[in-house]
């Protein structure tokens, strides 16, 4: 395997330039793609990564049960000083897996006692309004998904505001903004070099959803007002975390961007620009990232098909 195996856990630093700039240069439904995208991909290759250098220290370690022959001398020169790095592995994996099977539970249990308390309303609507005083909106995923906001998040807007915010919370659902949210979360348990790309997805799918409002309502201040006010008046309340909340992300660039023009919706973004240099950069490191755990892969299994006694 040779270094090919440490590539994928360090390649995710070239996605670290993109994800700063596609929030900024990209059309917002583009850039939450893009980024999920890549960050899906490089944690996937770092997992298999470490769960190769795994095979190799678990090997090593007396009373495992793997063959014998998987801890011979072959086997532990197809990775540059595996003691360390084959029991460090291990380690990591460990910590990669419970963090990501805290997100998932995390976000599992919210959902299941959200849609529990919906379950308890005497109406079964597309929006759910709660008797809460506390201000918050949020767009809760089932079948069929549901808006639920509070009275209190109602009575701070105006009727027009209150479209807009309906229309922000359709969007959410309709572009499962969840499963991006979920999958870039998963990433960053993966390799937290992936973690800056969770504020950008965030952001992405905050400004996308923001788009969608205005395109619907036809009114981009109406919709940049409501944004604004929703996040004045959430200051004090918390927005349930695993889900995306109305008042989310860096609420003064969402409502400046919304009073500029539409975003222009380019598939890539132009090659002689730092944004299309930043694509092109993570896009090579994504594709070396896959090709470096595959030729790892291949090498270790090589390496123990040779090693194991037929």
């Amino acid at each position: 395997m040779g270094v090919f195996v440490f590539l994928p856990l360090v390649l995710p630093l070239t996605a670290l330039p993109i994800a700063r700039l596609a929030e900024r240069h990209l059309h917002p439904r583009r850039a939450a793609r893009l980024l999920a995208t890549v960050a899906v991909i490089l944690a996937s290759c770092s997992a298999l990564c470490l769960g190769l250098l795994v095979v190799v220290g678990t090997a090593q370690l007396p009373g495992n049960p793997l063959p014998d022959g998987w801890s011979d001398a072959e086997v532990r020169e197809a990775v540059p000083h595996d003691q360390f790095f084959g029991k460090a592995a291990i380690v990591a994996l460990l910590v990669a897996a419970t963090a990501g099977v805290c997100v998932v539970a995390r976000h599992r249990r919210f959902h299941v006692l959200a849609h529990r308390t919906l379950d308890s309303l005497p109406a079964r609507s597309e929006v759910a309004v709660l008797r809460d005083s506390a201000p918050y909106a949020y767009a809760l995923p089932g079948a069929p998904g549901r808006i639920v906001v509070s009275a209190g998040m109602l009575a701070c807007l105006e009727p027009a505001e209150r479209e807009a915010l309906l229309a922000h919370e359709r969007a959410h659902l309709a572009g499962r903004h969840h499963r991006l949210l979920l999958a870039v979360r998963l990433a960053g348990c993966a390799n937290p070099l992936l973690r800056p790309l969770m504020s950008a997805v965030t952001y992405s799918t905050e400004r996308w959803a923001d788009e969608e409002a205005a395109r619907v309502t036809g009114d981009r201040r109406t919709t940049a007002r409501a944004v604004g006010k929703a996040a004045l008046v959430s200051q004090h309340a918390s927005a349930p975390p695993p889900l995306p909340a109305f008042a989310a992300g860096p609420v003064p660039r969402r409502v400046a961007a919304l009073l500029g023009p539409v975003p222009p919706d380019r598939r890539w973004p132009p090659a002689l620009t730092p944004t299309g240099v930043a694509a092109y950069v993570a896009a090579a490191g994504t594709a070396l990232s896959a090709l470096s755990a595959l030729n790892a892969a291949v090498a270790l299994f090589l390496v123990l098909q040779a090693a194991t006694p037929l």
